[in-house]
């Protein structure tokens, strides 16, 4: 009877663990030159005053780590710090991309050690003038070759206040 018992909890078990996925998707970064760290180039993105975000992607726990976009400053420098985190011993590698509010673009590569940072040159000028809000996305590829889009943030000019 207790045998009955414990391989009907095991097939139900198992069903389980055959039946539970990732609800993750994996976005992969646009293409950069490789080993260039950083360009720039004109490209087809929207009118500045259409830049927009886009859901990020869902890291599992044990790859979770944590990529700081900063303030955007008053010579239009934005600041990218990899933080680290639990998952940061799998972190292969980290792309950037810069979406200025002009439409043009400029692909970074961050660091994979904590403290690892990266400045962007975005747009001067306030956001009350006509679009000088910039987009950063970013990218983190794991050991295992899955990448996670982890940020994707909108940076309008800091004013004094």
């Amino acid at each position: 009877m207790q045998f009955r018992v414990m391989l009907v909890i095991l097939v139900v078990l198992c069903g389980a663990l055959a039946t539970a996925g990732c609800t993750f998707s994996k976005t992969s970064p646009p293409a950069s030159a490789p080993g260039t760290g950083t360009s720039a180039g004109t490209s087809t993105t929207p009118a500045a005053s259409e830049l927009t975000t886009v859901p990020t992607d869902e890291v599992p726990s044990y790859n979770m780590v944590i990529v700081d976009v900063g303030e955007k400053d008053y010579l239009g420098i934005i600041p990218v710090i990899f933080q680290g985190g639990m998952g940061m011993i799998h972190v292969k590698k980290i792309d950037v991309k810069l979406t200025r509010a002009d439409g043009t673009t400029q692909m970074a590569n961050l660091g994979t050690k904590k403290g690892d940072e990266v400045d962007l040159d975005g747009t001067r000028g306030s956001g009350s003038e006509r679009g000088q809000i910039d987009r950063v996305e970013v990218w983190v590829t794991m050991d295992n070759g899955q990448t996670y889009k982890t940020n994707d943030d909108l940076r309008e000019y800091r004013t004094r206040g």
